[in-house]
């Protein structure tokens, strides 16, 4: 199959809260590719995987020794599944080779970096996103993983989409600056634990009332002993007025939700609050 370039009316976005194991690779990518079999199955256009699907945010002393290029093996299997499926995927992230990345420019010449890539449905990449914001408050993610620095967005399925990544929810800055760039679906792949559940829920939710854009955040489902951390799950897709569209619970779960790729501007169009910003607008 492949996908059409036409943008439609509606675009079926499916988001796969997976059941993520610390260090598992294996287990966790047939799971990443039995979610996309299935998601296009139900009809989706596009689907998104959870941070760190492969590896599991936790597990900090197995980084090093799972980190593969955007080239390797991990996103190489997730691109073929997007063409053979013939449906667009976001790969939630993986702990990336900065060193043995050849096709993407990176941040630096070597070390590890959380990284996001984004295929459309012919398997052809469109974006990779590195996480920006390292989380410092108990983790090891600040020490061993570099920043990003590069922000794209993408055109997918009638939608300009930008990526961003779990704590990146915090800094409101970011969200901004790819609305100026034209976003209006911004995806959120993330390995958010408990006990923050209001902090998920309402930076999710004010992410898309203040840009007036679609915002979908896919959690991951599972227990970290090693880190005494249960991801919290409760994937959600929020619409331009920050309404809950769709959302799951704690356990692993394939959610679908039908986006207006016109709803955007219609909503911007009827309550033109981004248009009276007084600071950080872009002219």
């Amino acid at each position: 199959m492949t996908g059409s370039t036409s943008a439609p009316d509606e675009l079926t976005i499916a988001l796969a809260q997976l059941h993520v194991e610390a260090g598992n690779v294996t287990a966790n990518l047939e799971r990443a590719l039995e979610a996309i079999e299935q998601a296009a199955a139900r009809g989706a256009d596009l689907v998104a995987l959870p941070e760190l699907f492969s590896v599991g945010f936790f597990a900090f002393d197995r980084y090093d020794e799972l980190a593969e290029p955007v080239e390797g093996e991990t996103l190489t299997r997730v691109r073929e599944a997007a063409a053979d499926a013939g449906v667009a995927v976001l790969a939630g992230s993986i702990v990336e080779d900065l060193a043995a990345t050849e096709s993407v420019p990176t941040p630096a010449d070597e070390g590890l970096a959380n990284t996001a890539v984004l295929f459309d449905a012919d398997g052809n990449r469109k974006l990779a996103y590195r996480k920006h914001h390292l989380f410092g408050y108990e983790s090891a993610e600040s020490e061993l993983l570099v920043p990003g620095e590069r922000l794209e967005t993408a055109s997918v399925c009638g939608m300009t989409v930008a990526v961003t990544t779990c704590y990146d929810l915090r800094f409101p800055e970011l969200y901004r600056r790819f609305v100026d760039d034209g976003a209006d679906l911004l995806l959120v792949p993330s390995a958010w634990p408990y006990p923050r559940i209001e902090h998920w829920e309402t930076l999710s939710r004010a992410r898309a009332i203040e840009n007036q854009c679609y915002v979908a955040t896919i959690n991951g489902s599972g227990h970290f002993p090693e880190a005494d951390a249960t991801l919290l799950g409760r994937s959600t897709v929020y619409d331009p007025w920050g309404v809950p569209l769709a959302s799951s619970g704690e356990e692993p779960s394939l959610i679908t939700c039908e986006l207006e790729p016109g709803r955007v501007d219609s909503v911007r169009e009827e309550f033109p609050a981004l248009d009276d910003r007084r600071v950080g607008r872009q002219e």
